[in-house]
């Protein structure tokens, strides 16, 4: 049963379709029910070029351009020929009238262009897609840049995305590959994410939020959008005076610290993804700028990524298992991402040997030849082969890495993103236990603690009064007043240590905060001796519970 065509979408459905037949994927679209719509096109021939795809993408529009580019993430979807030439796509198109781009600012700011910038240059500075950029200098004399969305392209971008979501969702419910890859879920959050970049103030969000997180890195720094001049289809930010990390010459190349650079981006990256979980997803060489004072600038933050705490710990041990060569633990966390972790099938015992083999050649080769990268996208192509699927996030963190590589070796041919790693290894971890234990974490254990209290009387309570009716009733093999007394006790004993060691744990977190003379490895002396009393106090009843529980079970069996 084909897909309900709607009438609107018909030349979509066509053109999407011709494009599968085109490159390898007819029964793909005899599985939809599309191929009446592709009328009169040739399509006995699926062996077309897949050079041509990059063309072909172009000519259907910016949806299909970002929508290539978004694919070229899936290794673990698409065979690797196809991934070299989508990763070729460029978002370069020819720019639309000035006269128009002068009609969509008055409308956006809501003043006369003239009073609004004292100079506007005609020519874009570059030309996208969605749109285009043009330097320009305000009425107060400060110079910046403005991106003008073309017109009328929210439109056909949303009606390409219905189109698009609604043969996804078919491929997911009705195809082997779509249910595999969940293509109607991946296409939805394409979707998503292609709103949030239809909507500029979304990007002066992510302009602020970044240049918060990354405020401590000197060296970097991240243009602000102009709020007054700043609307839906109009962003106005500072204007930065610089070249693209591709262009520096040899000389200017002698006058930067190259090697410092490198080290300070990537560690930069590795906080943004591992700690903030909101990070700069396109930092491909044209949207990494040296400025004129020899720092660097990032650019374009109309796509970010966002990871979630639960997968940034298991990036985090991934990237350091990585780091010291262990493949076990880099399968163990893979299986666990795809959600197989406990399934010992053949084909998850394939999957680990090849995550082994993957990761001692890596360990092996020479370190100017590692690509942290492209080894992630290598575990995701794995997965893949072994009907494993890996979180969208991770590819797309493959994808961040492999360009990040690339432009930590513009800087310095010598830099090695592994080596990095491990040098901030330390400092993610110490980091990662901060946030851990950051006042608003001891808040939440406050509150859970306050509930947990407010509640205990009224339990206590109704236990109680079910005792004095005989209308507690307990599961048991035999009934043993003693034994119930003592296990009642052990209760009470547990529930009482318990929150004492939370106390203590939040009574540390919440000093943790304050500068005393005496320390402890670098913190505060008190929080660190609660810290230590609450880590034995939980050790001894781990033990109790695991060891002595477990012989008194026996004992009494």
């Amino acid at each position: 049963m084909g897909i309900s065509l709607k009438p609107k979408h018909l030349k979509r459905y066509k053109d999407i379709a011709a494009l599968f037949m085109k490159y390898g994927n007819a029964d793909l679209i005899n599985a939809a029910g599309l191929e009446n719509v592709i009328l009169d096109e040739k399509k006995t021939d699926v062996t077309a070029e897949i050079e041509h795809l990059p063309d072909d993408l172009e000519a259907l529009g910016p949806t299909f351009v970002k929508l290539g580019q978004f694919m070229s993430t899936r290794s673990d979807m698409l065979p690797q020929p196809y991934i070299d030439v989508l990763e070729r796509l460029q978002d370069s198109v020819k720019p639309f009238p000035f006269e128009t781009v002068k009609k969509i600012v008055d409308e956006e700011i809501g003043m006369r262009f003239s009073k609004a910038f004292q100079d506007f240059d005609e020519k874009p500075v570059g030309a996208a897609s969605i749109g285009q950029v043009h330097k320009a200098i305000l009425r107060d004399g400060r110079t910046v840049v403005v991106k003008v969305q073309r017109p009328d392209i929210r439109q056909q971008v949303l009606d390409d995305l219905d189109a698009i979501l609604e043969i996804a969702n078919f491929l997911q419910e009705h195809t082997e590959s779509g249910k595999k890859f969940l293509v109607g879920t991946m296409i939805e959050e394409f979707r998503k994410s292609m709103l949030r970049e239809l909507d500029y103030q979304n990007e002066a969000q992510n302009l602020k939020i970044l240049a918060e997180n990354l405020k401590r890195f000197k060296n970097i720094t991240v243009p602000q959008p102009i709020e007054d001049y700043t609307t839906t289809r109009v962003l106005t930010m500072d204007f930065i005076s610089g070249v693209k990390v591709t262009s520096i010459s040899p000389l200017r190349t002698l006058e930067i610290d190259g090697d410092k650079l490198a080290e300070s981006l990537f560690k930069a990256y590795l906080k943004q993804i591992l700690i903030d979980g909101f990070y700069h997803s396109d930092p491909h060489p044209g949207n990494i700028f040296i400025t004129n004072d020899n720092k660097i600038a990032l650019l374009d933050l109309g796509m970010v990524g966002y990871i979630s705490n639960d997968l940034q710990n298991d990036l985090l041990h991934i990237l350091l298992a990585l780091g010291d060569g262990r493949g076990d633990q880099v399968a163990e966390y893979s299986l666990k991402l795809s959600g197989k972790v406990n399934d010992n099938s053949a084909k998850n015992r394939k999957f680990k040997s090849s995550i082994n083999e993957l990761v001692s050649r890596q360990k092996t080769a020479m370190l100017l030849n590692l690509e942290i990268g492209r080894i992630i996208l290598e575990i995701t192509k794995l997965c893949g082969d072994n009907d494993m699927v890996l979180p969208n996030e991770f590819a797309m963190l493959g994808k961040t890495l492999l360009n990040l590589d690339k432009v930590g070796r513009t800087l310095d041919p010598e830099f090695n993103p592994n080596e990095s790693i491990k040098r901030n290894a330390d400092d993610l971890m110490k980091k990662k236990l901060l946030q851990m234990t950051s006042s608003k974490k001891a808040y939440d254990v406050l509150l859970d603690s306050k509930e947990f209290m407010e509640k205990l009387p009224s339990r206590v309570n109704t236990i109680l009064d079910k005792l004095a009716t005989n209308d507690l009733e307990l599961k048991v093999k035999a009934f043993d007043e003693v034994y119930l007394m003592d296990g009642l006790q052990k209760i009470a004993n547990r529930i009482a240590l318990g929150l004492i060691l939370a106390a203590a744990i939040v009574g540390a977190a919440i000093i943790m905060r304050v500068e005393t003379s005496y320390t402890i490895l670098g913190y505060p002396g008190v929080a660190m001796i609660l810290f230590m009393i609450a880590i034995l106090g939980g050790a001894i009843l781990t033990y109790k519970i695991i060891v002595s529980d477990e012989k008194s079970v026996t004992k009494r069996d």
